[in-house]
Formats: C-alpha cells, structure tokens, sequence
C-alpha cells in the first residue's frame, strides 16, 4: 500500500481523502462503513482505518459485505465474495426450480447458498466446502455445510436428481498467483485461488464430478476467466453437457460459464 499522509482530524471528508490518496477505488463508501462501525469513537475509527490502509479486506474489518443486496457475515482468514460472482449466483437462481435441489460447492462464506435459499425458500440447498473455517462462517450465514472435498461429502441419495450446480472454485493458475494484487495473498489463503499450474485442475473435476448429480436438463454454473471456457469445450462436450454458454461482464471479461446436462454421463 501506498504511503499516505494521516490527516489532523478522522472526520469524514479528511477520511475519504486519506482513503483515496491510498488508493481506495470506493473511498467514500468506504469511509462511510468504517465511521458508522466506529459510532463516533475517534480511537477505535483511527484503529480500523490503520488496519484498513495494511489492505486487510474490508469486509473482515466490518465483518460483514453486501452480495446481490444481502448481507453476508465474513470472517477473518474466509473468502470475501465478489461483485464478479453476482451474475453468476442470479443466474443460479434463475435455473433453480421453486421445489428444486441445488449444490453450491466451494461455499466459502456460504453467501450464494444463502442467495439461493432466500430466492428459493423451499429449494433443497446442499453446501460443501473443505475449510473449517469456510464452514464455521457459513453456517454463521443460516447455510448448512458439508464438510469435505466437493461431491464427497454429499449424500449418494442426490444423484441423477440436482437441478444446479454452482460453485466459484478455486481456478488462478498456481504461476499467476504472484500477479495477484499485492494485498490478495497477503491476507487470503492461495488455497482459495489456486486452481493448479494451468488453472483448471479443480474446474474439471467438477465438470466430471457433476454429471453423477445433474438430472437430464439441469444446469452447471462455473466461474472462471480468461480463455478457460475454452479449455473447458471438450470435456463438456465428451460429457454430455449442451447448450454452453460463456458469461461475461459488461467489460467484456469473462466470468463463467453456463452448461445443460443431457444424456446421462
């Protein structure tokens, strides 16, 4: 992090400038966020402002962040969700039947498992994730976790009856971590981006793995980037998974993509 110069005073207009000058793309928000969690205590506002310009992630200092205009409680050392996976956990929903069955992989914070079950109340929600501490903040988030490595954990009973399978796993190739920004993995663990030398080990077990869980016509939900869709096209193909899809933003940039179980694989 930049250096910066700390103002005489912490009221809002000099903290949304010591914010900025660091860098701070949303200072103003920001600064919003940490002057009403410090409730006019100059001492504990100066003390999370100082955490906040190490680059520790915001949503650890607050303890919590919005997803798709729901609070998300996020622990220290948990996976702060993105903007990024928004698109991709609507579209989840979308592809989710009222009385449906879903499986949200990788959970983290639980945070598309709770959008889910807050758009689908009565939708049977299934939920992994291999980190204890990723399931002991899920289920702070009202998310019922199992515990273990993807698909494992789940019971046998789900298969060939899942209408979707979404999952933000782990997919920056083990040699592009270091161009990670500086603060990513100063704080977060690599085990929550590193997705193998090209980036696709755990993306394709999913895609292999899915197909036991996918009734005919359900969706598979992936983030990933860069020219992964691609890499991606034969073994959804070999598979049996029709009408791919690739998800981008609105830069461009792709975001996931969106596959339809057909025949059993």
């Amino acid at each position: 992090m930049a250096s910066v110069t700390w103002p005489d005073g912490l009221g809002l207009d000099p903290l949304i400038g010591l914010l900025s000058e660091a860098g701070f793309v949303a200072a103003e928000e920001e600064a919003r966020e940490l002057s009403a969690l410090a409730a006019g205590d100059p001492g504990l506002l100066e003390a999370l402002v100082r955490r906040r310009l190490t680059g520790e992630p915001l949503a650890w200092i607050t303890g919590s962040t919005s997803f798709c205009g729901i609070e998300i409680l996020v622990d220290p050392g948990v996976y702060v969700p993105r903007w990024q996976s928004e698109p991709l956990a609507r579209r989840a929903v979308e592809r989710l039947p009222a009385t449906g069955t879903a499986i949200d992989l990788c959970t983290g914070s639980g945070a598309i498992a709770k959008l889910l079950s807050v758009e689908r109340p009565e939708a049977r929600v299934e939920v992994t994730d291999l980190d204890g501490q990723a399931v002991a903040c899920a289920m702070a988030n009202g998310v019922t976790v199992f515990r273990g490595d993807l698909f494992d954990p789940l019971p046998s009973s789900l298969q060939g009856c899942v209408d979707v399978v979404v999952s933000v796993v782990p997919y920056v190739p083990t040699p592009a971590l270091a161009f990670l920004p500086h603060d990513t993995l100063a704080f977060e663990s690599p085990l929550s981006y590193d997705g193998g030398p090209d980036g696709m080990a755990i993306l394709r077990r999913v895609v292999i793995g899915a197909r036991r869980f996918l009734r005919p016509g359900a969706a598979l939900l992936l983030e990933l980037g860069g020219d992964q869709a691609g890499q991606l096209a034969a073994d959804l193909d070999r598979l049996g998974y029709v009408d791919v899809v690739v998800l981008s933003d609105g830069d461009g940039d792709v975001r996931g993509i969106e596959a339809t179980a057909c025949s059993s694989g």
